[in-house]
Formats: C-alpha cells, sequence, structure tokens
C-alpha cells in the first residue's frame, strides 16, 4: 500500500506572509499557516494546487537573470493565450517584476506572445505561459 502524499513546492523568503498573499492574489486563491508550522504559509489556488512560503531570516533572492542560465526553478503559471496581457498586468499590479526580453538569460521578445517573465516581490523566477484551446489550468502541457 502506498502512503499518501501530497506534494508543495516551498519558496523561502525573509517575509513568507507577504509572499504567500502575493501568490494567492496572483492565483486567485487563499493563503494561511501551514497547521502546526509558525514558519510556513500554503498557498491554495483555484485548480487545487499549492505552492509553500517558508520563512528563512536568511533569505537572499536568487541572481536570475544574471548570471545566464541561473534560473534554476521556476514557476510556471498557465493561462488562456487571450488572457496573457490581462494576467501580466495583474502580477505587475501585485508587486511582480517583468524580467525584460535582452536581460542576460533571457528569451527574444518574439517569445512574448506564449510566455512573460517575471521576478516575484522577493526574486524568485516565474513565467505566465499561454496554454493552447482545450487545456486546463492543471494541464502539464503549455
Amino acid at each position: 500500500m502506498t502512503v499518501t502524499k501530497t506534494s508543495v513546492l516551498v519558496l523561502d523568503c525573509a517575509e513568507p506572509e507577504t509572499l504567500a498573499r502575493f501568490y494567492a492574489e496572483l492565483l486567485g486563491g487563499t493563503a494561511g499557516p501551514a497547521p502546526g508550522d509558525g514558519e510556513l504559509f500554503l498557498v491554495t489556488g483555484r485548480s487545487g494546487v499549492v505552492v509553500g512560503v517558508r520563512r528563512d531570516p536568511s533569505y537572499l533572492p536568487p541572481s536570475w537573470p544574471v548570471p545566464e542560465d541561473a534560473q534554476q526553478t521556476h514557476l510556471r503559471i498557465l493561462v488562456a493565450a487571450d488572457s496573457l496581457d490581462e494576467a501580466e498586468r495583474e502580477a505587475v499590479a501585485l508587486g511582480a517584476r517583468p524580467v525584460a526580453a535582452g536581460e542576460s538569460g533571457s528569451r527574444p521578445e518574439s517569445d512574448r506572445t506564449t510566455l512573460r517573465r517575471f521576478a516575484d516581490p522577493a526574486g524568485h523566477s516565474f513565467v505566465l505561459a499561454a496554454v493552447r484551446e482545450g487545456l486546463t489550468a492543471g494541464s502539464a502541457d503549455g
């Protein structure tokens, strides 16, 4: 018998409650402390995706996009292709910083039709990725 498990991608930062609220608003979800763990906040999105945000008092933001190829990991947030511009406006209004085309490590401007790159308020990288018609927010494609 397999033990029931849940996987959670956890982002470290100095202010987890603030970053959890950022992702909750961006994903249209909710954020709250993890049961029994005052250092971890959980974000649950509409599709049930969970992201954890953990306090690390010694946190230093990633250096991506400099040096090149230093992104290592990132969140990929899937969005309908016709909503990509609106999703970008929402992310920026919430405090995301666009990673401009031409910055070291970023892709060409033509890539903006399907992908937009950002750093969250704590410096973690994430992308808004357009999905083809018929794919759901929980799809692994895109």
